[in-house]
């Protein structure tokens, strides 16, 4: 089976973190934290932050590892690194995605997440 990893940022501001509805592919509508493939020689860190200044067209800072989660999908299996971020610089401008959403953490699940972000759901609901 096919391997992806991918990074991904949980972005917080005021009590709330930023989610992303996808707006192309087969999983077009669902939600997401943002962010993208690990490019081969990049770290994580690195990744996260080329993907988040391309989807979004803001700098942000990286405060925290917050979990790895592992993924079966039916063509690929996914391992996913979440980190907690927040804004640096910039105002986010939705390049890539259908709609966004700050969502409070009783609110969370107020979306329809993809299977691996909700992972990442259960470990913010438990800080």
């Amino acid at each position: 089976m096919k391997v992806i990893e991918v990074v991904a940022a949980i972005i917080q501001r005021d009590g709330a973190y930023f989610a992303t509805q996808r707006g192309y592919g087969e999983f077009e509508g669902m939600w997401e934290f943002p962010g993208g493939k690990i490019e081969p020689g990049e770290s994580s860190e690195d990744a996260l932050k080329r993907e988040i200044q391309e989807e979004l067209g803001i700098d942000i800072t990286i405060d925290k590892f917050l979990c790895t989660t592992e993924y079966d999908y039916p063509s690929f299996h996914l391992t996913m690194h979440c980190y907690l971020c927040s804004i640096a610089s910039g105002e986010i401008e939705l390049r890539e995605h259908k709609s966004a959403l700050w969502l409070t953490s009783d609110r969370l699940k107020d979306v329809a997440w993809l299977p691996a972000d909700k992972d990442v759901i259960d470990k913010l609901k438990s800080l």
